[in-house]
Order: C-alpha cells, then structure tokens, then sequence
C-alpha cells in the first residue's frame, strides 16, 4: 500500500513539505509506502467549466494536473499540503484541486473514491483552521474518507526549521500518519474478506429552480 503526498506550496522544500515529510515518516513506521509530488511553481489555471473532461478523463490543459491524474489512479490514500495564504489555500492549489478532482468527476474516473486522504495546513501565524475547513470540504465531495490526528492537522512556522521545533506540531503529524496506516490496513482486510465498495447511484443532479 502507498500514499501521496502532495506538496502544494510554491516552496519546494518549505514548511509544508517539512510537514508532509513527518507524515510519511509515520507511514513509513507502519510499512506504508509514500512519494511525495510537488505541484511546482508554474501558473495553474482555474477550471473554465468547458467539460472536455466528459470524454477525455482528464484536463483540457496539459499541466502537472495532468500529470497529478496519470499516477493518482495507482495511490491508495493522500494526504494534501497546503500553506496559508490570506487566510485560506494558496492559490495554485485551490487550482489544482479545482481542475483535479472536477476532471475526475466529470470523466468517470473514480480514482479517489472511498480512498482515504488528510490535509496538511502550515502557516506562520493564523488562517489554518479556515484553510482545514476550505479543502476538506473538497474530499467529502469526492466521497473520501478524511483521516483525523488529536488535533487540527496544521504547524507553525515561518520556516523549516521553527516548524520542527513546533513539539505538538509535529506530534500532531505524527498521529496523523499512524491513524491513517490503521484505516488503509483496515480497509485492506476488509478487501480480501470480500467486502466490496458501496454499490454507486447515478447522480441526480438539483438546483433551487429545478
């Protein structure tokens, strides 16, 4: 079993990736397999709503959104990072999970679906648990299970190393990743006793006219 852990901030090595990193430490502790993708720093564009994604199964735009859905598919858990930026997700990412998961939808792909994931939230100061609230609200949408720690999964820290030196922090990682191992190797038995996913309806789609 593996888990992906995606690094969503424009600093490759910065506090967020500090986080993630004592996340899969944790997996690692408990024979989780982990990697780690870095959206990078190029301009993500928002989605444009043009559904070519219906028939395609991935985006229009050929970027690491793409990138992102070619190896998704083959991960069994995530875990999401994301530094604060005025008070909520950093732009890129909010792009990237807009793109991602709308083209997964849309396309049929399935490749979160059920699988559980978390969110990693670093920030010097304050916005973190507005910015918990604003991405996870993306998993329960895609039908994800979201991993809980004894606290919100957030750190503090202007750079790396005052993140590792935030004690309950980085506990706090820590917990996450063994909970997480816990639930996929749970899912797992549960697997190879033959309990199958929930059977999926056809979505009935609503709005308040209709």
């Amino acid at each position: 079993m593996k888990v992906l852990l995606v690094n969503g901030s424009p600093h490759k090595n910065g506090c967020t990736h500090t986080a993630l990193c004592e996340v899969g430490r944790a997996l690692n502790r408990n024979e989780i397999d982990t990697d780690i993708f870095w959206i990078g720093v190029k301009p993500i564009a928002g989605c444009t709503g043009c559904h070519a994604c219906d028939k395609k199964g991935k985006c229009v735009f050929n970027d690491t959104v793409n990138e992102f859905l070619d190896i998704a598919g083959d991960y069994d858990g995530f875990v999401f990072g994301t530094p604060v930026h005025w008070g909520g997700v950093c732009g890129g990412m909010t792009s990237f999970l807009d793109r991602a998961f709308y083209a997964d939808l849309r396309g049929g792909g399935n490749r979160f679906l059920l699988k559980p994931v978390a969110s990693v939230i670093s920030a010097r100061r304050a916005g973190t648990t507005a910015t918990w609230d604003q991405i996870n609200k993306y998993f329960a949408l895609m039908q994800m299970p979201i991993i809980s720690s004894r606290y919100w999964t957030i750190v503090h820290g202007a750079k790396p190393s005052e993140v590792e030196r935030d004690i309950e922090g980085m506990q706090t990682m820590r917990i996450l990743g063994k909970n997480m191992a816990y639930f996929l190797k749970c899912k797992d038995v549960a697997t190879k006793m033959g309990i199958s996913l929930p059977e999926q309806e056809q979505v009935e789609y609503t709005n308040f006219i209709h």
